[in-house]
Order: structure tokens, then C-alpha cells, then sequence
């Protein structure tokens, strides 16, 4: 019996192929789904990895040309009316609102410092959630991904014992394609999730590092504005 056994267990693929193919509809939904959320996840940690390093990149260009003692109106001009980066968009932003304070004899209209502060909180709020976009994503996959393959495993492993009933068999040639049908969901859910929970935390973490750039800048560019007031 036991020699029966391990040649019909020979016998049986268990490659991860053969076990997709052969685990039920439901089990493949979930399969094929758990594929999908870890595909798109990588595909914004990818992007995401890309436009931090650009965020950065374009922040301290920007810090060596706002530092370089150049005069704030003409490095304005140089960057015109339509800045690319996020820190350009942050000084342009202010420098417009510090413009448009000014009446047309010079005189500043009062409360200009509120409003260029609240200019640049407006624009570094938008630059945020540019940065933030698609990091729901990572935190869902990490979080219910792990419970969708144990879905999948759970079914998998109910089908396995209604087949059992139905052949009166309880051989392990026959019970265990089943279960490693079904195991293989829990699986891929893992493989789904673990990336997505690792990279979230160090894209967050990265974002707020990003962020809290803005903000210093917005602070130490408010400050020479009022410097400029105050004179």
C-alpha cells in the first residue's frame, strides 16, 4: 500500500503551474488576483522610487540657486511662469503672492505675510499629496492581502475535504494535491503583502523626509519675506 502510494504521489505535478490549474474557480480568482495587487504594487513602488529621487535631485539644485545670493526677483524670472519642481513651485508661489502684496505705488497691502505663508502651504499641500498618491495602495495590499490568500486557502482546503467525502479516500496521494492547491493561495498573498508592507513604511518615511523639506524652505523663504516687511 505504502509503495501504491509514494508511485501515485510520484506520479502527480506539483509545480506551481500544474497546481493553478488545478485548483478551483474561486481559488484562481483569488490567486490571480493577489498577482494583480503585488504587480501593482511594485509597479508604484517602482514609480514612487523614481520620483523621490527626482524630488530630491530638483530640491538641491534649487537650495544651491536660492543660496547662491542671487537676487530672488531675477532667479523668479529664470524660472518663470511655469515652474517644474516641487521647491520651485514653493518659492514661486510665494514670490507671485509677495508681487501681487504690493500695490502700484509700492505700498504693501496689509496682511501679506499671512497670505504668502498660506500660498506656500497651499502649494506644498498640493506637491504631498503628489508624493503620497499610491502609498494607500502599498498599506491595503500589506494589510488584507495575507487575508485574501487565507480565503483562498481556507476554500481550497474546504473543497479538498468535500472531494474526500465524495471518493471515500483518505490517502495522501489523494488529499495532498488539494491542500497544496490551497496553501499555495496563503502563498502568494505573503508574497503580495510583504514587499508592499516594507516599502510602504520606507516610502512614508521617505515622503515625510521630502515634506519636511518643503517646509523648512517655505519657513526660511517666509522669513527673509519679513525680513523685507519689517524693514
Amino acid at each position: 500500500m505504502e509503495t501504491e502510494t509514494l508511485a501515485l504521489a510520484q506520479e502527480i505535478d506539483f509545480s506551481l503551474l500544474a497546481l493553478f490549474a488545478r485548483a478551483t474557480l474561486t481559488v484562481k480568482i483569488v490567486i490571480l488576483m493577489l498577482l494583480g495587487m503585488s504587480f501593482w504594487s511594485w509597479a508604484i513602488i517602482i514609480q514612487k522610487h523614481i520620483m523621490f529621487r527626482a524630488a530630491r535631485n530638483e530640491a538641491s539644485i534649487f537650495d544651491r540657486a536660492f543660496w547662491s545670493g542671487e537676487p530672488l526677483d531675477e532667479l523668479y524670472e529664470k524660472i518663470g511662469s511655469d515652474p517644474q519642481g516641487a521647491s520651485e513651485k514653493v518659492f514661486a508661489t510665494g514670490m507671485l503672492e509677495w508681487r501681487r502684496s504690493h500695490k502700484q505705488d509700492g505700498a504693501l497691502i496689509a496682511g501679506a505675510q499671512a497670505r504668502i505663508d498660506r500660498a506656500m502651504d497651499v502649494a506644498i499641500a498640493r506637491e504631498s499629496e503628489k508624493l503620497n498618491k499610491g502609498l494607500s495602495f502599498l498599506a491595503t495590499t500589506g494589510s488584507t492581502a495575507p487575508f485574501i490568500g487565507l480565503f483562498g486557502t481556507v476554500w481550497g482546503i474546504k473543497h479538498s475535504f468535500e472531494q474526500i467525502a465524495l471518493s471515500q479516500n483518505t490517502n495522501l496521494a489523494v488529499v495532498a494535491p488539494g491542500i497544496a492547491e490551497a496553501l499555495m493561495a496563503t502563498a502568494v498573498g505573503l508574497v503580495a503583502a510583504i514587499p508592499a508592507v516594507v516599502f510602504y513604511n520606507k516610502l512614508n518615511a521617505d515622503s515625510e523626509h521630502i515634506q519636511g523639506g518643503y517646509e523648512s524652505f517655505a519657513d526660511e523663504f517666509a522669513t527673509i519675506l519679513s525680513r523685507q516687511l519689517d524693514s
